[in-house]
């Protein structure tokens, strides 16, 4: 069945680049046809109508036309939610950009996920509010990786399957989880993983926003769950994300605190 001409739709302004003299290429993650790429014309003049409206990180209800060529066209858009205050904030607004970032590069084009389309909603919803970023950051991350297939497995070892017991095992990310003492050298870039942050790890996986949002974590272990979540997502993707490295910057600014090295 052919598409039809016009298409309106919910969508989350993953990324935009400039194309051409006055037009922009845009990246928006959408509740139905996940993500989609549409050229907004004239989009870069003073008095373009489209303007406001189509900025990163902003969530638009959009009108997409056909297009005659590879790209379809976005001919109308309104804002839905700008995340003002969330976009006035460099810290938040880097967080943001992250969380976009990993959508695009985790949700699949013309696929529907509406669950996490729905998170990254919530998530730049949360981000705009009071809640602490690093915890709204990591629930994030756990919920996408849950939502596009790549849950890691938190409760048995990967290896031999037995349960795993409350004591330091190690996390894999590339066999996906976490395995037992006995099983450590399966994997010998797997790194220890420490009860409290195995607990942690499976909180956010089960547990809701609020219960999460509950948690009050000590310096090391945010830092230990942080960077066993970040590990895991390099593997998958092969690569950092850009808004990883400025992530870091800015909290080395806030805090400065070292950076956390688990022991081995």
């Amino acid at each position: 069945m052919d598409r039809p001409r016009f298409q309106k739709t919910q969508g989350i302004v993953l990324k935009n680049l400039p194309l051409g003299e006055a037009d922009r290429l845009l990246t928006l993650y959408t509740p139905h046809h996940g993500k989609v790429r549409a050229v907004a014309k004239g989009v870069r003049r003073v008095k373009s109508h489209l303007g406001g409206h189509l900025e990163p990180l902003v969530c638009a209800e959009v009108l997409i036309a056909k297009g005659r060529g590879a790209l379809d066209v976005i001919s109308q858009a309104e804002t839905v939610a700008s995340h003002a205050r969330l976009r006035g904030d460099l810290w938040r607004t880097t967080c943001g950009i992250y969380a976009t970032e990993l959508v695009d590069q985790f949700g699949g084009e013309g696929l529907e996920n509406l669950g996490l389309y729905g998170l990254l909603r919530d998530t730049l919803a949360r981000l705009s509010e009071d809640h602490s970023p690093p915890i709204v950051l990591r629930y994030f991350e756990m919920q996408l990786l849950i939502l596009t297939g790549f849950q890691p497995e938190l409760y048995s070892c990967l290896a031999c399957n037995v349960t795993l017991s409350p004591t330091t095992n190690s996390f894999s990310p590339a066999l996906g989880g976490v395995l037992c003492p006995a099983c450590r050298r399966s994997d010998p870039l797997a790194r220890p993983l420490f009860l409290n942050a195995l607990k942690v790890l499976r909180l956010l996986a089960r547990g809701s926003f609020e219960t999460a949002s509950k948690v009050r974590l000590e310096t090391d272990l945010a830092l230990e769950v942080e960077h066993t979540l970040r590990q895991y997502m390099r593997h998958l993707l092969e690569k950092d994300l850009k808004s990883t490295d400025f992530l870091d910057i800015l909290r080395r600014e806030e805090s400065d605190a070292p950076a956390f090295t688990p022991t081995r």
